[in-house]
């Protein structure tokens, strides 16, 4: 696959043979060069240290064991916390791409690896000047630190362990951030703006691969990227793209805020967020909401929506919810028999057990409780909350049931409303499709084909249209 920007002109970076990196292991290896074979600076005539009797003196002095400078096994320094010792190659950063033998595994702030790569693969046509397999990305930066244990997308537990990755954008092998923003730079400058370039970038590049690329453009270009993009792009596509560059958490808190604060409020939001995101996931919106917003997220919440419906959202963004795997039948029995003693089989409602249950239980328990209660009530336990409540409390409960019960139906179906029917609710089409492209994907297509009878990439392309059209299908990932 062919990027744009790649590679420079002549004499750019990476240079021609004979440049920076030449071959395999070295940096670079000529004769009588730096850095040495392994154990320390090459010992060849000419070279550093010279010969016996030169400098460094004799035993006692510096360094003092034989084979050069540095004294240590492996690499310059060892000490603990410090570089690792890279094999034959110049060492990573802490945060940024390790490339110890045989693997390539996630530090914090760095990229994770893809199931079954090893390593850094052949470059792809058109993307020249990548390192030899085996060692690192020179001058990469690790992702920038924001805040404690920040989850990416997909960072609570899966919605389908048994089937592994299920999302359809995955990290790109090799992606250096700083060749990145060179191409959206590119495409930025000048006259007119290369929307393709942009496409084919983020459309990409995982989340966690797409974020650097802000503090990148700012280190390298002294400008602010997510400025330099609205100046350029308008829309959707523009909104779209603005979406992609944020971090999970930092998007969630956005879109609740505007959910809260626009003309009205959009339950519906609201309810798809927090009933979709592990306890660590929301601690972290809190967190974001809070120090960007001046206020908790539950006050806001709190000041915008009343009654049993306020209660059900102040208990869901609380984080605390059971996370244990494990199903107790008979618990999940006794649930199923107060749920249906608070509501079927009584006068009037007891909304703060439907509360209780569904908003702290495990969701495999509740799985468990829900089918308990139909084979108890013969019904389902949708079909028994639209009979006992009414309004966003019957709309806010139901979400949160069918979200727990089959969360990729769940999302198939919110993606199916926000474009069938007059106008398409772009909004929720860009929130689903930017945080689920690297969690259940592959599934929400599966049962979006199952439910409507015709695949997302089909409904996505006959709805929308233009660059809009061709990023979102970049996020979908395929046809079915």
């Amino acid at each position: 696959m062919s990027y744009p920007g790649y590679p420079p002109q002549s004499g750019g970076y990476p240079p021609q043979a004979g440049g920076y990196p030449p071959q395999a292991g070295g940096y670079p290896p000529q004769a009588g060069g730096y850095p040495p074979q392994g154990g320390g600076y090459p010992p060849q005539a000419a070279g550093y240290p010279p010969a016996a009797g030169g400098y460094p003196p004799q035993g006692g002095g510096y360094p003092p064991q034989a084979g050069g400078y540095p004294p240590q096994a492996g690499g310059y320094p060892p000490a603990a916390g410090g570089y690792p010792p890279a094999a034959g190659g110049f060492p990573p950063q802490a945060g940024g791409y390790p490339a110890p033998a045989g693997g390539f595994p996630p530090q914090a702030g760095g990229y994770p690896a893809q199931p079954g790569q090893g390593g850094y693969p052949s470059m792809p046509p058109g993307y020249p000047g990548g390192p030899a397999p085996g060692q690192p990305m020179p001058g990469y930066p690790g992702a920038p630190a924001t805040g404690p244990s920040v989850p990416g997308y997909g960072g609570g537990v899966p919605s389908n362990p048994q089937k592994g990755f299920r999302g359809s954008i995955k990290d790109f092998p090799g992606a250096d951030p700083l060749k990145d923003v060179e191409v959206l730079r590119k495409a930025m400058k000048g006259f007119g703006t290369d929307e393709n370039a942009i496409i084919e970038l983020l459309g990409n590049r995982s989340n966690k691969q797409r974020v650097p690329l802000v503090a990148a453009y700012k280190t390298t270009y002294g400008k602010d990227l997510l400025r330099d993009l609205k100046s350029e792009l308008t829309g959707d596509f523009e909104s779209l793209v603005l979406a992609m560059l944020q971090t999970p958490a930092k998007f969630d808190a956005s879109e609740l805020r505007e959910a809260i604060k626009g003309a009205g409020t959009d339950e519906a939001c609201l309810i798809e967020i927090l009933s979709s995101r592990s306890n660590a996931e929301i601690q972290e919106i809190n967190r974001i909401y809070k120090s960007e917003y001046g206020k908790s997220l539950e006050d806001s919440i709190s000041g915008d929506t009343s009654g049993h419906f306020r209660r059900l959202l102040v208990s869901l963004c609380q984080g605390n919810r059971d996370e244990r795997q494990t199903v107790d039948v008979s618990l999940a029995k006794q649930d199923a028999q107060k749920l249906y003693a608070a509501g079927e089989n009584k006068v009037g409602t007891d909304e703060s057990q439907f509360n209780a249950i569904l908003c702290a239980r495990s969701k495999p328990h509740l799985r468990a409780v829900f089918q308990e209660y139909q084979q108890m009530s013969g019904r389902e336990i949708e079909k028994s909350i639209c009979r006992e409540m009414s309004g966003n409390l019957e709309s806010g409960m139901v979400a949160v049931v069918k979200c727990i019960r089959n969360t990729s139906a769940y999302f198939a179906e919110r993606l199916h409303k926000s474009m069938k029917g007059a106008g398409t609710k772009d909004r929720t089409l860009i929130r689903v499709m930017v945080s689920r492209s690297e969690v259940d994907m592959l599934d929400i297509r599966q049962e979006y084909l199952k439910a409507y009878g015709k695949s997302l990439y089909t409904h996505i392309s006959a709805d929308t249209s233009g660059d809009y059209k061709k990023l979102l299908l970049k996020l979908c990932g395929g046809n079915d």
